[in-house]
């Protein structure tokens, strides 16, 4: 097919944690040769994959030499420079484009270029000081949830502030550097939308996913989430259209709040696979990572049908530091239990190592299910 990257052709990843690992998995059923760059050597996709390169995502030269070994290049963490992304997309065709990155990889940037073209979000101020933040916490009005601009990830590089004479001590603890804060906000639920757009223009749109979040990680996530049919056709339609406008080639998450009074607001975006649609993998006709391969490499579009509702609940180190290993063996007693391990060593609090998932004949169904093999890794 014209334009397509084929099966049996290179795909240069840059990144090589765990969503790298899955869709290098995709990537090898289909047919295709995995690349990676990681700082890491021994990262988590490098067990997977053809070749890993050791380089930071800064290397413009490793970037340029990734490229010029693969067909296409397209990444699993927004951490990658603008420079190195350039050097790539100079070699071989990057998806998503380093102008998608420039946008999302800073909070600042990409809350006000969603709220410049008219999405819904929450009420928010930018900050470059101690003082701005204090008069931008002033302005807000209320508690607010101040986040670096840059990095910070599963609560990383956030804080809570209360009052504006609190914000020059969130200044200093998020390192001094620019910060958006935000509005805390009355929700009624977390949910996200996952978008697949590939280069001809096709698209495909995964039905919400409810997300719940402890300490500001998300612990589970069900598919189909069971939402009002207005909430869902709402979230979809947001989606669709953001992806247009943002002109991602590949993969678009859209986090989304939806509040007690009904409305539902943008909170952020991911350009690559998310935690949130792991479940994708045993709800969905095509799996996030599978749809990943299939965008960047410009191939038909999998069906994001739903065969069966399914949920994950994730596994942090903690469940390897109770003295005892987890009791996978218990966990996977239960009918509809299946365990994914990450290849990752040295589990550490707040590390995501793996997940578990259940299916269900509802999604709540679902979700009670891979609880309970949750609570069987440490029974009391």
């Amino acid at each position: 097919m014209k334009g397509t990257v084929p099966p049996g052709s290179v795909i240069g990843m840059l990144g090589g944690g765990q969503l790298g690992r899955m869709s290098a998995m995709a990537a090898r059923a289909l047919g295709y040769h995995i690349h990676v760059l990681d700082p890491d050597l021994h990262c988590a996709a490098s067990q997977v994959s053809d070749l890993c390169i050791p380089a930071n995502f800064n290397d413009t030269a490793a970037a340029a030499f990734l490229a010029s070994r693969a067909q296409v290049v397209t990444l699993e963490i927004e951490k990658i420079s603008v420079d190195a992304l350039k050097a790539a997309a100079e070699r071989a065709p990057l998806r998503p484009g380093a102008e998608v990155l420039h946008i999302i990889q800073d909070r600042s940037r990409q809350k006000n270029w969603i709220s410049g073209k008219g999405f819904p979000v929450g009420p928010y101020r930018c900050a470059n000081s101690a003082d701005e933040l204090e008069k931008a916490v002033k302005e807000l009005g209320g508690p607010c949830f101040v986040k670096s601009n840059t990095g910070g990830y599963d609560g990383r590089g956030q804080a809570e502030v209360k009052t504006p004479a609190e914000a020059k001590d969130a200044w200093a603890y998020l390192g001094s550097e620019p910060c958006v804060a935000e509005l805390a906000l009355d929700l009624e639920a977390e949910l996200s939308v996952q978008v697949a757009r590939r280069p001809s223009g096709e698209v495909a749109v995964y039905p919400p996913a409810l997300n719940h979040h402890e300490n500001r990680i998300l612990a589970w996530s069900v598919i189909p989430g069971p939402l009002p049919p207005a909430v869902t056709k709402e979230a979809v339609s947001i989606a669709s259209e953001l992806t247009r406008q943002l002109g991602v080639e590949g993969l678009l998450v859209l986090e989304l709040f939806l509040l007690k009074d009904g409305r539902l607001l943008v909170n952020e975006l991911a350009p690559r696979p998310h935690n949130s649609f792991h479940q994708t993998e045993r709800a969905c006709v095509t799996s996030q990572f599978e749809q990943h391969i299939r965008a960047v490499c410009n191939l038909p579009l999998g069906s994001v049908e739903v065969v069966q509702p399914a949920a994950i609940v994730n596994l942090l180190g903690e469940v390897w530091l109770h003295g005892h290993p987890p009791a996978f063996d218990e966990a996977l007693s239960i009918p509809g239990v299946k365990l994914h391990l990450y290849g990752k060593n040295n589990p550490r609090k707040g590390r995501k190592m793996g997940h578990l998932s259940a299916t269900g004949a509802t999604p709540e169904a679902a979700v009670r299910t891979v609880q309970e093999a949750f609570k069987r890794l440490n029974p009391a």
